[in-house]
């Protein structure tokens, strides 16, 4: 008979908590590395990506989800294979959304010495690349699920 062990009881390990301040410690480094700039200005963006996100791009993105679960008849397989594909290229619009509409100013070229050209085409291969591959994982699932049929 296999000896059974005891319930592990949640803390009794000390790894959650190094890697817990080990993240909280390197968030307040970049924190006081990204205020050595302009403190006012990167303050209303923070609190203003807040309160966009919440106000206005959480209402969307529940919406959206909500109408694809109806269309879909609430199967995850074909939710699923949507959602994924549609927040990653969600998330990168949000991060390069910048670049990707063209509204940088000239400190970013003379920063970093390259183009803003071409971002928006760049993203639009990677959302459709995304989806692609979506789309193939799922046709491999399906048919993987379906019995192959009798000669």
């Amino acid at each position: 008979m296999a000896e059974r062990r005891p319930p592990t009881v949640p803390g009794s390990s000390p790894f959650p908590l190094l890697v817990l301040l080990g993240s909280l410690a390197l968030c307040a480094y970049a924190g006081v590395r990204l205020l050595d700039g302009d403190r006012l200005m990167i303050t209303v963006w923070f609190v203003g990506a807040a309160l966009v996100h919440d106000l206005v791009l959480l209402p969307l993105y529940t919406a959206a989800d909500r109408a694809l679960v109806t269309v879909t008849a609430g199967r995850t397989d074909w939710v699923n294979h949507v959602r994924v594909p549609a927040a990653l290229s969600g998330l990168l619009l949000l991060v390069w959304f910048p670049l990707i509409s063209g509204r940088v100013s000239e400190r970013y070229a003379a920063v970093t010495a390259l183009s803003a050209d071409g971002f928006a085409a760049r993203w639009l291969l990677i959302t459709a690349a995304l989806f692609a591959g979506s789309a193939v994982l799922f046709a491999v699932r399906a048919g993987r699920r379906r019995p192959e049929a009798a000669e």
